[in-house]
């Protein structure tokens, strides 16, 4: 299947998933700047933080004085991650955070124990909870996040049922009340997509939710992360979460070296949408700035190719 989308979304994570990752606790002023940067460019969504067990990661202790200080730019979202109600009451007491619900589904039952403590399963029967919990603060739940979508470090291979059995239990719940059905993320948290997979399970959710929107949240661990965002956008997908500068990844999916585990990059992914002549909405010269900003602050070579080449934009105009 072939059918380019004339736009896509792209949701940005790099404050959260970027500086979450990383060993060091870089100044609050720092971060706030990276955040008004990328507020700036065009993208209209924005996770600047997760506000989590600050013993597990100290690197977002101060979550909720940081979205206190971020400039915010009408039609931005500044959302933030949570995962446990005492996460999400601390998100919803905090200054300029934007509560979108999310519900969080495991295809590997030995990440879901590693990463929330929990089994798989018994993480698929807390989502009733959450929507409860969502529908009380008055939340609409609008994604679904099926994390080790495409493999496991700590597990191994994950059958493609692994991820429509969670799938067919979300459109299920969602019947059973007539609510809408939340966008799907199929979500590579340990790098292991490449592109005939994306095809196999895109193609297989579909079969399973053919009017549910389909996400990506991919990463590019292993280099395949460009050619998994072509396969996926071949296939209709128009929605995504990526990292500016390549930042992040997972802190607790057992790689062998860290600086192995980045998140497909935000800049790079606009670029190839811009020159397939898919609209994107973000000024790729702005979020180049500030994927430049990004690398300075954290104080070393970062992944994005196009960051460091630049666009074409000035190389078109010397021969126009």
């Amino acid at each position: 299947m072939s059918d380019l989308p004339s736009h896509i979304e792209i949701h940005e994570e790099g404050p959260r998933e970027g500086f979450q990752f990383e060993k060091t606790i870089y100044p609050l002023a720092d971060r706030v700047a990276l955040v008004d940067a990328l507020s700036r460019t065009g993208l209209k969504q924005i996770q600047v933080a997760s506000f989590v067990n600050p013993k597990r990661v100290p690197q977002m202790a101060d979550a909720a004085e940081l979205f206190a200080h971020i400039e915010k730019v009408p039609g931005v979202a500044h959302t933030a991650l949570w995962l446990n109600e005492n996460g999400f009451r601390q998100a919803a007491g905090a200054r300029n955070v934007d509560l979108k619900g999310i519900l969080l589904f495991y295809a590997s039952n030995a990440f879901a124990l590693q990463n929330n403590g929990r089994t798989a399963e018994a993480m698929l029967q807390q989502q009733d909870d959450w929507i409860r919990l969502y529908d009380e603060a008055g939340v609409s739940v609008q994604a679904a996040y099926i994390m080790t979508a495409f493999g496991c470090n700590l597990q191994g291979d994950v059958p493609v049922s692994a991820v429509t059995d969670q799938v067919r239990w979300i459109v299920d719940r969602c019947g059973r009340d007539r609510r809408p059905l939340p966008a799907i993320y199929l979500a590579d948290t340990v790098g292991w997509a490449v592109p005939t997979e994306i095809e196999r399970r895109v193609g297989a959710v579909r079969e399973v939710a053919p009017d549910a929107r389909i996400g990506l949240h991919l990463h590019d661990t292993r280099g395949s992360g460009p050619a998994s965002f072509y396969a996926a956008l071949r296939m209709g997908v128009d929605l995504f979460d990526s990292s500016v500068a390549g930042l992040g990844g997972c802190p607790f999916a057992g790689h062998d070296n860290g600086a192995a585990a980045g998140n497909v990059c935000t800049e790079d992914m606009v670029f190839m949408a811009h020159e397939m002549g898919i609209a994107t909405g973000v000024d790729l010269d702005a979020l180049i700035e500030a994927a430049r900003l990004a690398e300075r602050i954290i104080g070393r070579p970062l992944g994005g190719r196009v960051m460091h080449s630049g666009s074409l934009s000035r190389f078109r105009t010397r021969h126009e």
